[in-house]
Order: C-alpha cells, then sequence, then structure tokens
C-alpha cells in the first residue's frame, strides 16, 4: 500500500456557473479536492447514476427539481442514501438544526460564503481532516 489517501470528491449542484467556479477554485486549490459541478438537481441525479462523491454541495433554490425533492429522491435509493448532504443556499439561516435533521441534511452554508475558510467549514461539517499533506 502506498499510503496516498484518494482524494475527496465533491458533487456541487448549483444552476449560478459563478458559484460553481468559485466554489471549485476554492476546494480544489485549498483542500485538493475532486469537485464534480452540475447546474441542476436532475443532472446531479444522473451524475449518481455513475459517480459516489464523499458528499454533495446543494443548491436549494434551482429552476425545475428544487433541492428538497432533491434530498427525497436522494434518500429513496439505497445506494445513495448515505452521501452526506450540505446545503449551500441564501436561504441557510431559516434552516434550524431540526430542519437540517428532518430533511436529512448535515449542516447548511449561507451564500454569499467566505471562499477561505469554505473548506475547513465542509470538512467540520462532515468530521473531515484537512491537513496541509492533503493538498
Amino acid at each position: 500500500m502506498s499510503g496516498i489517501k484518494p482524494r475527496k470528491s465533491i458533487l456541487l449542484i448549483d444552476d449560478e456557473a459563478s458559484i460553481q467556479e468559485l466554489v471549485q477554485a476554492c476546494l480544489s486549490d485549498l483542500a485538493g479536492w475532486t469537485v464534480i459541478t452540475v447546474s441542476s438537481a436532475q443532472e446531479g441525479l444522473k451524475r449518481l447514476a455513475v459517480e459516489r462523491p464523499d458528499a454533495i454541495l446543494l443548491d436549494i433554490l434551482m429552476p425545475g427539481m428544487n433541492g428538497t425533492t432533491f434530498i427525497h429522491t436522494l434518500h429513496e435509493n439505497p445506494a445513495t442514501r448515505s452521501i452526506p448532504v450540505i446545503l449551500l443556499s441564501v436561504q441557510a439561516r431559516y434552516f434550524t438544526p431540526q430542519k437540517l435533521r428532518r430533511l436529512g441534511v448535515v449542516d447548511a452554508i449561507a451564500k454569499p460564503f467566505n471562499p477561505v475558510t469554505l473548506p475547513e467549514t465542509i470538512a467540520q461539517a462532515l468530521g473531515w481532516h484537512i491537513t496541509l499533506e492533503d493538498v
């Protein structure tokens, strides 16, 4: 065994291209994670049919299928129900810990967010450890 840890992978589901670019840059440059971006919940479900990310960052307000419907669909599938979800939303402050638990979501991060601390915020929510060796 080489001792090299596999890179963490995050599926980002957000319909805003600028958010996709910013999150991808932050998480790959600062934490060394692989970021898969899609622009809709439907695209996210299609990607989950072929990939198993370590976590999902999800915007709750999107055209077409909203984030809540996506979460319910995710949890109905035995193959995807254990993937942790973190909301990335302008509505994050409205999600109390009780609402997050009911939805089956780990945490909610408010937009706008601090790009420099985003990897640490995600890692803390998921119980991941980030060290400079990971980058």
